[in-house]
């Protein structure tokens, strides 16, 4: 396996106040953005209405687009203009009962003298029940997949490491939906997959990492002296090369996809390269942290001193090295 670290003895834990304090403004400046915008803005799988893209005969901005649209009834739309400025998709919340007929109401306003009619190239259109429940579905998948998660953990591992790796993984998907709203994104299907993507790569992160602790708690004599938290950060500097190779090439795949994906993989290729990045510092400075301080919080509620980590950590051990003998 390629070393990019040789013997990285790098004090992760110990900086982790700083990295909770990071984290929550990240998170915090999200939210905030997605109250102020009152909200996500959902894709037309999600509200329902129809979504018509158009090419015109020549370019027009934004501004008298709209102005076109207005007396059609249809000025409140979302209009988005693609590389070509020719090319232009309109989203309303009307639904159509005749998809067709709003199209050519659509082309109609735009080209009001008749003379340069603009080409229908696609016609979308989801009724509002259809979105709603596409939203209910979508947060079904999501919350099905992080207790999916947290049992296998569980059982893999302990309670409180399925505990933290859930919190880490709603730490990811947080900034990831608050990086949507501060880009004016939509969220749409695409991007529900490619948050179901980041949760299944960030949650692969951390099974290593507590597969490699895992194994230094079963070193057994070489634990005498060392706290649970040098455990974990010396779990965290032995997979740092293998960390850093894997998130290196799902950056890169993501960054291409951002760059020249198009206008249908380009949120795709954002969320992915954003929950990468989030993914992996959560797993040591959420995941891990959260499980050191949790132990230590542990043992200061039993009101002892351990000087091999705390009973908390000395509970941990043996139950890993029970579950490591099945």
């Amino acid at each position: 396996m390629l070393m990019i670290f040789k013997n990285p003895a790098y004090d992760f834990i110990g900086k982790r106040r700083w990295a909770y304090a990071v984290s929550i403004v990240v998170m915090l400046v999200g939210l905030v953005s997605m109250y102020v915008k009152g909200g996500l803005q959902y894709d037309i799988d999600f509200t329902g209405g129809t979504l018509v893209q158009v090419r015109l005969q020549r370019p027009l901005p934004i501004a008298e687009i709209r102005t076109r649209l207005v007396p059609a009834g249809l000025g409140e739309s979302i209009i988005q203009i693609f590389d070509d400025p020719r090319d232009v998709l309109i989203r309303t919340q009307h639904s159509a009962d005749n998809a067709t007929e709003l199209s050519q109401r659509i082309a109609r306003a735009l080209d009001p003298g008749g003379d340069a009619a603009p080409e229908v190239r696609r016609v979308e259109s989801i009724g509002p029940q259809i979105g709603a429940e596409l939203r209910l579905q979508a947060l079904y998948a999501v919350l099905a997949s992080l207790g999916g998660i947290l049992l296998y953990v569980w059982f893999r591992f302990d309670f409180r490491g399925g505990v933290v790796t859930i919190i880490s993984l709603a730490h990811d998907v947080l900034i990831c939906l608050g990086m949507l709203s501060l880009t004016n994104r939509e969220f749409s299907l695409t991007v529900l997959a490619a948050l179901l993507t980041v949760i299944g790569f960030s949650v692969n992160d951390r099974i290593v990492m507590y597969d490699r602790l895992r194994e230094i708690q079963k070193a057994g004599a070489s634990l005498k002296g060392i706290t649970f938290a040098q455990q974990v950060n010396l779990a965290v500097n032995q997979t740092l090369s293998r960390t850093v190779l894997t998130v290196a090439t799902v950056a890169m795949s993501a960054g291409m996809l951002f760059l020249f994906g198009g206008q249908s993989l380009e949120s795709f290729g954002f969320v992915i390269l954003v929950g990468a990045i989030t993914g992996t510092t959560s797993t040591v400075y959420v995941a891990g942290a959260l499980d050191v301080d949790w132990s230590a919080w542990a043992d200061r509620h039993r009101g002892r001193q351990f000087p091999s980590g705390g009973q908390g950590s000395a509970r941990r051990t043996k139950a890993v090295r029970s579950r490591a003998s099945q």
